[in-house]
């Protein structure tokens, strides 16, 4: 199953689930809404428009970040060939760092690039949606109960400052710099399944030209190792949102260019960038 969140008439956060029509995706039919996401509820319950709902394509509607997450735990050099390019060494252990939920962009929102970073590279992922809370995974676990499903991410980076800094705060976490969506599909055996071995493409385009190509196959840290790792130090709460590494081909993106990151089952996330 997919969904969708998007903005109601009223200026209410709304789901639908999503199928593909005629080779492009629709909103079908209203789901309910996700048990993290209150603001959402409150709305439904405060909201008194009297508009039915209409089945409509998803480039018709003014789609939301389709996860609302209490944390974005995001993985770093996670595909060799990525290491390897930006002259770094494979990592021994997973290399985490976090973007706060004010980084959040929906699928056709502006990426802003700010003034202060000369270089603003895209960079394309597949994410993990959590579904329920987890902490202290066992090595025996089956860590499948815990994922809702996955979606695709661009980890937008302003590599001069990230290189500057040292640490990856203020590189990784600029308002706009995770955009998301525009789906989210949920995990099962009819959807794509990267954890149980069937891996994804992810694929990025800059301007229509292809400039990252790889698979899931090749995570150096596979998706079970990667929740076991991160619920060691940390509670991961339904809805939080980690984003797994980005393969090689990562470069910078300029005021006027159109990104893309597209993951077969998941659809094509595309932003415009702009000058901040």
């Amino acid at each position: 199953m997919k969904y969708c969140r998007y903005l109601s008439p009223s200026g209410a956060a709304r789901y639908a689930y999503v199928e593909r029509q005629d080779g492009a995706l629709w909103a079908m039919r209203p789901m309910i809404v996700p048990e993290e996401d209150l603001a959402a509820r409150l709305a439904s319950l405060e909201d008194h428009s009297t508009a039915a709902f209409h089945a409509a394509p998803l480039e018709s509607l003014t789609l939301l970040p389709p996860v609302t997450p209490s944390k974005i735990v995001c993985v770093g050099r996670n595909y060799s060939e990525h290491a390897a390019e930006l002259g770094n060494e494979i990592p021994k252990e997973p290399l985490l760092f976090l973007k706060p939920p004010s980084s959040l962009l929906a699928a056709g929102q502006p990426i802003r690039l700010p003034a202060l970073s000369k270089r603003v590279d895209y960079e394309g992922e597949l994410a993990i949606v959590i579904g329920k809370r987890c902490r202290n995974l066992g090595p025996d676990e089956d860590v499948s109960q815990y994922i809702r499903g996955y979606t695709v991410v661009n980890d937008v980076t302003a590599r001069d400052i990230q290189k500057s800094d040292g640490q990856w705060t203020r590189g990784k976490g600029w308002d706009t710099f995770c955009p998301v969506g525009p789906i989210m599909v949920l995990a099962g055996p009819d959807e794509i399944d990267p954890l149980r071995g069937a891996p994804v493409t992810v694929t990025t385009r800059l301007n229509g030209e292809v400039r990252q190509n790889g698979s899931t196959k090749d995570l150096i840290f596979p998706i079970d190792f990667l929740l076991r790792y991160i619920t060691a130090f940390t509670t991961l709460e339904p809805g939080d949102l980690i984003p797994t590494g980005t393969p090689s081909g990562v470069g910078p993106m300029q005021a006027g260019d159109t990104v893309e990151v597209e993951i077969g089952g998941l659809g094509t996330l595309r932003n415009p960038c702009v000058a901040e």
